[in-house]
């Protein structure tokens, strides 16, 4: 890497295009303690600082008319708690990009045939799947899930610096992904669960740890379903240095 691009939050592999030039000598956050999004924005060049959101992620599914804005929401507090805290923490050390994202996984109807896109699938219907509660309840959605389709959605939100009202600007999107289930066992499951890897994962599985097993096929984006959108974030950020003419200028 050339020595313009020297940072601590820059690693050496990062590809030297515009966005990851103007990232440069600044404070990049991560307002998630998930070690798995810290290591995918690694693979990109990107070493932010940690610092997870103290958001108590209490809103209502049932307030979105689209369920997909839910995850897109919850990550926009996350980011904007982090930003505010950490600007009156230290103004003078404020963060210049804070990362936040929140997935979550949607039971869907089993299409007729892979090559069915998930925009013609039914979109009425769906649950929404978290952290299971317990053992039983990693079960129960495990059991709900075999032999089916879910639906993977994050949502990615940045917040940067602005000079007008609140003083950040924000942007967001979100990343939708199929996972198609192997007809398993239910002592196969049942093992899976006993492991506990599921039990702090939206959905109740880790596609990327002993959760594979489960899982057949992924339509979409591997990494979407692993916790963070990788390919669909750095052409966000791409796209804001293109179209906003004030990002990262402060």
């Amino acid at each position: 890497m050339s020595r313009e691009l020297s940072s601590q939050h820059i690693l050496s592999h990062a590809l030297p295009v515009p966005a990851v030039k103007k990232l440069a000598g600044k404070r990049i956050v991560l307002a998630s303690n998930s070690p798995r999004r810290r290591d995918i924005l690694r693979t990109i060049g990107l070493a932010p600082d940690i610092v997870p959101s103290t958001f108590k992620e209490d809103l209502s599914p049932a307030s979105f008319v689209d369920i997909h804005e839910y995850p897109v929401s919850t990550a926009s507090h996350k980011a904007v708690e982090v930003y505010e805290r950490l600007v009156a923490e230290d103004p003078d050390n404020a963060p210049d990009l804070v990362i936040a994202a929140d997935t979550v996984v949607l039971t869907h109807a089993q299409p007729s045939t892979s090559q069915t896109d998930y925009t013609l699938l039914p979109s009425i219907g769906q649950e929404l799947l978290e952290k299971p509660k317990d053992k039983a309840d990693n079960l129960r959605m495990l059991m709900d899930l075999n032999g089916q389709v879910c639906e993977v959605v994050t949502g990615v939100t940045v917040a940067y610096p602005i000079l007008t009202a609140p003083g950040y600007g924000l942007h967001s999107i979100d990343e939708r992904s199929l996972v198609y289930f192997a007809d398993n066992p239910k002592h196969i499951l049942q093992a899976y669960v006993d492991s506990g890897e599921g039990l702090d994962r939206a959905g109740g599985f880790a596609i990327q740890g002993m959760g594979g097993i489960l899982v057949r096929k992924v339509e979409g984006d591997y990494q979407n379903v692993v916790g963070f959108p990788m390919a669909s974030f750095f052409k966000l950020l791409d796209a804001l240095v293109e179209e906003e003419e004030d990002f990262l200028e402060m």
